[in-house]
């Protein structure tokens, strides 16, 4: 069935935010060329998990960011999350004053190049979970921000009563979580590898390594330094909700196969094409694994809420 249109006062952005896992560079370049055509927003660049990972250089990702805003999309160039060498700082500093792309600042480093320069957007990394923090990021000059994977919506609505004008609001809503980074690389761990002497591991790995757990139950994807969650986070049933809330732009990560699609159903969420448990259904053959939402009703992350009247609750 199709969702009855109703007025609209605003419309969401949708954003894709950068690419996480090691992709070859033909794959990247075609992978951003199908981008180009979806009615995708804002597009996120760069590498953001592991700087050994050498398919892109910077001139590679400005390249692509060229292409994408000559297409009609707006461009921000990603820092890495973890810095660890002289090297990542170098590359960090040249994106912060890369001059024409807005910048995703996902350490306090990167927000310390920015502050008082030019607008940037808060990456989710920077722990933003209070009031004073937010007000704190935007008078050193954050246009956006994006909320923390782990918050919740009624903490988000707080946040939203008492955002700082003209700050906009990114909610993560579709993807393997990003939960952590670590100065190790489990995935050349898991091949008895040393981290300076990985052979790209993750290369072999377009959507991260599963981890299983004793009991055979998936429970993590090791994807270089970083590490995923197991399910998919997927919110797009809580499209109209954010929409209440003020929420300005809903970022969905990329993945190995069907990105250019879950684009499109989101893209119909939000224009209230499909009802919300359509989308929710359209969605199901189009992810790498099940889905969760736990974290944004205050639940445990891998927990998947179904919405309906009255509300009920499956737990995973």
């Amino acid at each position: 069935m199709h969702w009855p249109r109703r007025p609209e006062i605003r419309t969401m952005k949708i954003s894709l935010g950068p690419l996480l896992y090691y992709w070859p560079r033909d794959a990247i370049f075609s992978f951003y060329d199908a981008i180009a055509a979806t009615p995708v927003d804002l597009v996120y660049l760069g590498e953001t998990v592991c700087s050994r990972r050498h398919e892109l250089r910077l001139s590679d990702w400005l390249e692509l960011a060229a292409r994408l805003q000559g297409a009609g999309k707006e461009v921000v160039l990603s820092t890495q999350v973890l810095l660890e060498s002289g090297a990542d700082l170098a590359i960090m500093h040249k994106i912060a004053s890369n001059g024409n792309f807005s910048v995703e600042a996902n350490d306090m480093g990167a927000v310390r190049c920015l502050a008082g320069k030019v607008p940037f957007v808060a990456g989710p990394h920077l722990n933003v979970y209070n009031l004073p923090t937010l007000q704190w990021m935007a008078s050193l000059g954050a246009s956006r921000w994006v909320m923390p994977l782990e918050m919740k919506r009624a903490d988000l609505a707080v946040l939203q009563q008492g955002r700082p004008a003209g700050l906009q609001t990114e909610v993560f809503a579709y993807g393997r979580m990003p939960l952590a980074y670590s100065a190790r690389c489990f995935t050349a761990r898991h091949r008895n590898l040393p981290k300076d002497d990985c052979r790209f591991s993750c290369i072999d790995h377009p959507d991260g390594l599963m981890l299983n757990t004793r009991e055979h139950e998936e429970f993590l994807v090791l994807n270089g330094t970083q590490t995923q969650s197991a399910r998919v986070y997927n919110l797009v049933d809580a499209l109209d909700d954010m929409r209440a809330l003020g929420v300005d732009v809903v970022r969905l990560s990329p993945q190995a196969q069907h990105t250019t699609e879950v684009i499109e159903v989101f893209h119909a969420a939000r224009t209230q094409t499909l009802a919300p448990q359509e989308a929710l259904a359209r969605l199901q053959p189009l992810m790498p694994d099940q889905g969760c939402n736990g974290y944004w009703h205050g639940r445990p992350g891998l927990e998947q809420i179904v919405q309906a009247e009255p509300e009920s609750v499956v737990q995973a």
